[in-house]
């Protein structure tokens, strides 16, 4: 009778403790689930976050790239206006050179320039120095291409610093065709031009010839009495004045005076 209730008894242990097993394994299924899906859950929620920062940094930064390419537009058009205008600057300097350059010789007698112009007052009030004789010589030359003959009517004179000399140019144009001559000049030594005054002159002024015409073209001058002061000039007695005529043609270039 023991026997079969003792077996029983073991039987119904056995079930309890596969019970009690299950119940375990089923526990540790479940911590293990409730972990991993913990696990999935932060995952889920850090990922996103992680994927917007890069987003929201991508924007950013195009942003910036997109500013810089504007400021760098912006500066480059500022650039491009600027050298723009400064050879709009140089083309026009360019052609004011010349005119302008010319000028300058004639005031300040740059070059061996004679200086353009006069005061009267001086002129009339201005005294000779009579113990310093000067000789100017005359030369006159013609281009190339133009047809006319030119010459000095007189080769030299005698004059001293302070007092005013007439000296006459003669041309005539030889051709069937009327011509038209525009003549530049300059003194040698090149350090006299400052002191070169000329008060009546035809250069720089176009001269019409018609066909077998022949002028007198006067040149009305003085040295300044400042001459006999400077001591560059102390070994200078003689000057010579010297004029080119070129015929006046379209896009003709005059030489500079004293660099012809």
């Amino acid at each position: 009778m023991l026997l079969p209730f003792l077996l029983r008894g073991c039987t119904a242990m056995h079930y309890v403790q596969q019970a009690l097993s299950s119940t375990r394994l089923c526990i540790n299924c479940c911590n293990i689930r409730g972990v991993a899906t913990s696990s999935g859950h932060l995952l889920l929620r850090r990922t996103p976050q992680r994927f917007l920062n890069q987003s929201r940094g991508a924007k950013t930064h195009k942003r910036k790239q997109q500013n810089q390419e504007d400021d760098w537009k912006k500066r480059n058009k500022t650039v491009l206006t600027y050298i723009a205008a400064a050879g709009v600057g140089m083309i026009g300097l360019s052609y004011a050179a010349v005119p302008l350059y010319r000028l300058y010789c004639q005031a300040t007698g740059l070059g061996g320039t004679a200086v353009a112009g006069h005061n009267t007052d001086q002129v009339e009030t201005m005294k000779p120095v009579r113990e310093r004789i000067i000789k100017v010589t005359f030369n006159a030359d013609t281009h190339a291409s133009m047809q006319w003959n030119f010459r000095p009517q007189q080769s030299e004179i005698y004059l001293v610093p302070g007092e005013t000399a007439l000296a006459f140019y003669k041309a005539r144009n030889p051709t069937d065709k009327p011509v038209i001559g525009i003549s530049t000049y300059n003194v040698v030594p090149f350090e006299a031009g400052q002191y070169f005054n000329k008060i009546q002159c035809f250069c720089f002024e176009e001269q019409r010839l018609n066909p077998h015409e022949e002028v007198d073209m006067p040149v009305f001058f003085y040295i300044d009495p400042e001459f006999d002061d400077d001591p560059r000039m102390a070994r200078v007695d003689t000057i010579t004045l010297s004029y080119t005529f070129f015929e006046a043609k379209e896009g003709q270039q005059l030489p500079l005076p004293g660099y012809s």
